[in-house]
């Protein structure tokens, strides 16, 4: 009897590991996770960060967007539009991180109501077949926005860029001077801690893509779920964003690889792409704040 007890002791806790190992699986495995499903409305006030932390500081209030620090261990040159926090860094478990810390409603350099963000802008490649940008690193997502309402949640993490000509037969381009192609959107997961309050767990990843050349968010872009991430988790990150031929035909490309897992994309109206670009940190922030840390960055730029 006494053998029993222990192999039936035994059997529970296998049982609960392989339940364990199994949710575990289901989130690397790319599995979308609701991002609130139980939280009150108080819940969703105090989890809003409407407070204190969306003010400027003194030290974050730099006066050109340029405003970088020596040496830094990240590649491109710093677009810093946030009064919250400038560009620093941290050590990690012997690995040195950047910090891209933004609040909402802390851009203070423009007046047109762009939201606010601190990136890296990396040099841009032509649009000949064979021309390429490519990003390698790794990212840590600690927080990003969170309004309550789906639509305006999320931070960018990084986003590929690049000009195109204007339609045939258009007076005028369309779309921005300089659009995005599509932008990496991280959304927050809640669950409820063990202090009794709602937290971010982990972020679900999305590509934001263009649905047409100048297309912007809510008209001319599409979401599509790429993958879940733990808060905190050192993630591996590549985008490679180019021009190819096959078949005799040209493609304009934006293939990505996170955390192990590739995702390809060809972009739409090839013909009318002018150029390849690759832009990284934290960008939009509607509501609350956005710290994401980026380490171990390289960058390589091939033109033909």
């Amino acid at each position: 009897m006494k053998t029993l007890k222990i192999n039936l002791k035994m059997t529970s806790i296998v049982s609960v590991l392989a339940i364990g190992v199994l949710f575990s699986c289901q989130v690397e495995n790319n599995e979308e996770i609701s991002q609130l499903e139980t939280a009150s409305q108080a819940d969703q006030a105090l989890i809003s960060k409407k407070g204190e932390e969306q003010n400027c500081t003194w030290q974050g209030r730099n006066a050109v967007k340029e405003t970088d620090i020596e040496d830094p261990v990240n590649e491109g040159k710093i677009d810093d539009r946030s009064c919250y926090s400038n560009y620093h860094e941290t050590i990690v478990n012997t690995t040195t991180y950047g910090n891209y810390n933004v609040t909402a409603n802390s851009n203070h350099i423009d007046t047109n109501n762009l939201q606010p963000r601190i990136e890296r802008s990396l040099s841009r490649a032509n649009s000949n077949s064979g021309s390429y940008v490519q990003l390698k690193g790794t990212f840590r997502i600690l927080e990003v926005g969170y309004t309550g309402e789906d639509k305006h949640n999320g931070t960018y993490i990084a986003q590929a860029k690049g000009k195109h000509s204007k339609r045939p037969g258009a007076a005028t381009n369309d779309g921005s001077t300089d659009p995005a192609i599509c932008l990496f959107l991280a959304k927050p997961v809640y669950a409820l801690g063990s202090n009794g309050k709602y937290s971010q767990v982990s972020f679900n990843i999305y590509r934001e893509q263009i649905t047409t050349r100048g297309g912007s968010a809510g008209d001319g872009r599409t979401l599509v779920f790429l993958k879940n991430v733990k808060r905190g988790h050192p993630t591996g990150f590549e985008l490679k964003v180019g021009f190819r031929t096959s078949n005799g035909k040209k493609l304009h490309y934006a293939n990505a690889k996170i955390g192990g897992t590739n995702y390809y994309w060809n972009i739409p109206e090839p013909e009318r792409g002018l150029q390849s670009g690759i832009r990284y940190g934290a960008y939009r922030v509607k509501g609350g704040r956005a710290r994401i840390q980026w380490a171990n960055t390289e960058y390589v730029k091939i033109e033909k």
